[in-house]
């Protein structure tokens, strides 16, 4: 499993393995913008670099990608109606309800699911 979320099909193309990372730093991003925290994600934790390919850092991959999704679905699950109109904390001049961006996060995931779907089938 690891050597087929490692691999590249499409060069120059993100991997299983990058869009899981990806997917996983998006989900805390917005758990940590649930929390209260302003912040932006720099391009290396945007796409985490792959430096281990190995079966254990695979499914050490999978359990955090499922961790940080488990985490966030709480918090959702746990956020109150009356938040969903406040201004996610952000750079000065944010522009966008939490409700906006639990909808972005969705839509987010689902993209890069149905590039994974893809990707599994080269």
């Amino acid at each position: 499993m690891a050597a087929r979320a490692a691999a590249r099909p499409i060069a120059h193309a993100h991997t299983i393995w990058d869009l899981v990372l990806h997917i996983a730093a998006w989900d805390d991003a917005v758990l940590r913008r649930l929390g209260g925290a302003a912040m932006e994600l720099s391009d290396m934790e945007n796409f985490p670099p792959v430096t281990d390919t190995s079966d254990a850092a695979w499914r050490k991959a999978l359990a955090e990608v499922r961790s940080v999704h488990e985490k966030l679905a709480a918090a959702v699950a746990a956020l109150p109606d009356s938040r969903l109109d406040e201004m996610v904390p952000g750079k000065e001049g944010a522009h966008y309800t939490f409700y906006y961006m639990l909808h972005g996060v969705v839509q987010h995931e689902l993209y890069h699911a149905g590039q994974i779907a893809l990707l599994k089938k080269m």
